[in-house]
């Protein structure tokens, strides 16, 4: 993927938008400002990795309802919270909840670009496992209710003679329906099962 990141700068200071914003552009990055939370919301978000800088405290919607509603509205957006108070309690719920770092105004230059290096590397990450997971579930969506049934247990590691058994059919229709799942998922060996179960997050049998 080597779409250009795009940094998203919401803060209700104009100087700091201004400031912060001409930094991020001169390390090759897209930047767009918004003056509140309520803004960013209405923007078209770009379609590519990138981060969110986000100031905790502003008029109306503050950083951490911010980050409350992106999660319920599930986009999933790495970020990076600015703050003029060090709120050790505030911080630590903005980490639990996923946000990459919690910076204290004023911040440096270098510890700010870190920190947007870091998230849009995680934005990048994100992308590439939600890819392969679409294609995992897809691929496993092709299956028959048998042939879920039959990988269920292969990949727990039990041989066809042990599937047969549980399932209570003959070690030869295992084997056909082993086959015929391999060849849908694109796996050559068990351990590609596991692996697409793994990528598919919950979507395998």
């Amino acid at each position: 993927m080597n779409e250009l990141p795009t940094v998203y700068l919401v803060d209700d200071d104009l100087a700091v938008r201004d400031s912060l914003g001409l930094l991020i552009e001169q390390e090759g990055y897209a930047v767009e400002c918004y003056a509140s939370a309520e803004a960013f919301l209405d923007a078209e978000l770009a379609d590519g990795p990138g981060c969110l800088v986000l100031d905790l405290r502003m008029p109306g919607m503050d950083g951490i309802r911010l980050q409350d509603e992106l999660r319920r509205r599930s986009l999933d957006l790495p970020i990076v919270f600015l703050s003029g108070h060090g709120d050790i309690p505030t911080s630590v719920r903005a980490i639990k909840a996923g946000a990459v770092d919690f910076l204290t105004k004023p911040v440096t230059g270098d510890a700010l670009l870190h920190c947007v290096e870091t998230a849009v590397a995680e934005s990048r990450r994100r992308r590439i496992a939600a890819a392969a997971n679409h294609n995992a579930a897809s691929r496993l969506a092709t299956l028959t209710e048998r042939e879920r049934e039959v990988m269920a247990l292969a990949v727990t590691g039990l041989a066809n003679k042990e599937i047969a058994r549980m399932l209570g059919i003959s070690h030869r229709t295992v084997e056909i329906h082993k086959a015929r799942l391999m060849q849908k998922t694109g796996a050559e060996t068990v351990l590609d099962l596991v692996r697409l179960a793994d990528a598919s997050n919950g979507a395998a049998p």
